[in-house]
């Protein structure tokens, strides 16, 4: 027998401050198919996130966990999390797992993001829990506490509303999803892109490619060489000291350091964002250490140049065709459009690239083989009243 109230959403969230409260209660929940869980956390000031509230979803309970209560012992949780038995429901779980996966050493198992499986189901590209809570739950949230300090003590009755409000509605779109993505056999899709999420990688950046996120310009081998060395120096004492990688040393800024290769605590206090106090100080010193090694590397060392595509750049036009490919697409299977092919990939596509996510999985039964028989002259785009309709060739 289903012990869910007349009127769950009403439900009057807990507030769990002690081990013994979260042991039980996490014991009572891994009894369930499945629990919504969220975090609020703090991470302006912070390289690594700082876990304040968890919030945990049951069939018929909703709790505020408060993982910054002295003494508090958050290992039940992890146990929960780890539990094989019970799916863990969130919405843009992406950081939430990178905090469980820090705090916890593992990637909550098995879990299922409604935001990724809101795109499956039509709902648009990065849909939002508002818009769900208002489209599959008839709920409307209030998100006047959306920032604020959940490091401050003791937490107001508003906010421990606001944050069990994220797992209180999350439960009917859960439901309501999943039973429209069986009707409609879109489930092994879901399946798919939850199975990425779930991949620790996913979660740790490696300090030796983080040069690549800055995309230099520039074919010269040695600057690449100094610009990942720096790269991978900041991404480490970033985490080391606990602040941004931003707040540490500027993208900017690590860039004219790579070009201007400074081999002295004078040389590196020209560039511009660097203090004298930073320059001459230990911070500096590991930094220009960093670059000395990496001026040694030999050729064969440095970082590759990165690859061009090879051929005539893709005709625009072209690209065009597929983005409007793209649209009927979408329109006609009801999937998010970001979901199916991003424009780099149209425009590897459009240049003949086959190592394409769209030509891939489910992507290619919606939309990777049509783009091929577009490209190939073998299907042509027409129009159909209001709307774009797919031509075969003859």
């Amino acid at each position: 027998m289903s012990r869910r109230p007349p009127a769950y959403a009403e439900l009057v969230p807990s507030l769990v401050t002690d081990t013994a409260t979260l042991a039980a209660l996490c014991e009572r929940l891994r009894q369930e198919p499945f629990v919504t869980v969220d975090t609020e956390f703090m991470r302006e000031r912070t390289y690594w996130p700082e876990l304040c509230v968890v919030q945990l979803g049951g069939e018929a309970e909703v709790a505020v966990v408060d993982a910054l209560a002295p003494g508090l012992d958050l290992g039940p949780l992890g146990a929960l999390l780890a539990d094989e038995a019970v799916v863990k429901v969130f919405h843009a779980a992406r950081q939430d797992v990178e905090i469980f996966l820090l705090k916890f050493g593992a990637v909550p198992t098995p879990l299922y993001d409604t935001q990724i499986a809101a795109m499956v189901a039509g709902f648009g590209d990065q849909v939002s829990y508002d818009a769900l809570a208002r489209s599959l739950a008839g709920a409307q949230i209030d998100k006047a506490h959306r920032f604020s300090d959940w490091t401050a003590r003791p937490l107001s009755p508003a906010q421990i509303a606001y944050a069990a409000a994220d797992v209180t509605h999350l439960r009917r779109i859960y439901t309501g999803l999943t039973a429209r993505l069986e009707r409609e056999g879109r489930t092994p899709w879901v399946a798919e892109e939850m199975a990425a999420l779930a991949d620790p990688a996913t979660y740790r950046p490696d300090p030796e490619t983080q040069w690549e996120r800055l995309r230099p310009r520039s074919h010269n081998r040695r600057f690449l060489g100094m610009l990942r060395a720096a790269c991978a120096w900041r991404e480490r004492e970033a985490q080391r000291v606990n602040i941004p990688r931003g707040r540490l040393v500027k993208d900017e800024t690590l860039l004219e350091i790579a070009a201007t290769a400074p081999a002295n605590p004078a040389e590196l206090g020209r560039a511009r964002g660097i203090s004298e106090g930073f320059a001459k100080g230990k911070t500096g010193a590991s930094l220009l250490a960093a670059l000395a090694e990496a001026r040694e590397l030999s050729e064969d060392a440095l970082p590759e140049v990165p690859r061009e595509r090879a051929g005539p750049a893709a005709s625009p036009a072209l690209v065009l065709l597929l983005k409007v490919l793209l649209a009927a697409q979408s329109e006609a299977h009801h999937v998010a459009p970001k979901l199916l092919a991003s424009s780099e990939d149209l425009e590897r596509l459009a240049g003949g690239e086959e190592d394409v996510a769209a030509l891939h999985g489910w992507r290619r039964e919606v939309f990777g083989e049509s783009a091929l028989a577009l490209k190939e002259g073998r299907m042509a785009l027409g129009v159909d009243g209001k709307r774009v309709k797919l031509i075969a060739a003859g």
